[in-house]
């Protein structure tokens, strides 16, 4: 029985990519020289650190990594801003951006239940944090993905592991 994994996972060589190119540019800007500012990859906990003398320094510094992450064609989406912004020592600040990678339980019931409520004749099932569609044969799974796509347009899901 054909069958194919939907994934939630970046690429992290391009986001890495994008987060050293953040980090040149805020080096060299003139409106950065003589600050704390700085960005930097975590990759063991999945998240990118900013750090600025203010909100307003933090608020440009996303601009840079979000243009730049933009360049890499990563989709912002797979960063989830925390809420509140960290106050260190002095008037340090820093934001912590995680990074998403892996379908989380409300989103993997939004795609079964989006794949049961089409009537087509699939079966999404949750393993882990993935979504493993199965079907009768190849046509109907690529309107499943169709309809994935057409019905979570905000997520970034990518589709692997066919099998026949």
């Amino acid at each position: 029985m054909p069958s194919f994994d939907t994934v939630l996972e970046p690429d992290m060589v391009k986001i890495k990519n994008g987060v050293d190119n953040s980090a040149k540019e805020i080096a060299t800007r003139f409106d950065f020289k003589g600050t704390g500012a700085r960005i930097e990859l975590k990759d063991k906990d999945k998240e990118i650190q900013a750090y600025g003398d203010s909100e307003f320094q933090l608020d440009q510094i996303e601009a840079v990594l979000y243009a730049k992450l933009s360049k890499q064609d990563v989709v912002i989406s797979f960063l989830d801003k925390a809420e509140k912004v960290e106050k260190l020592g002095g008037d340090k600040v820093k934001q912590v951006y995680k990074i998403k990678d892996g379908i989380e339980a409300d989103l993997a019931k939004k795609i079964v239940g989006a794949i049961k409520n089409s009537k087509m004749k699939v079966q999404a099932s949750i393993q882990g944090d993935t979504v493993r569609i199965t079907g009768k044969n190849r046509d109907d799974l690529q309107q499943a993905i169709a309809l994935l796509k057409k019905d979570l347009p905000d997520v970034p899901l990518s589709y692997n592991n066919f099998r026949d």
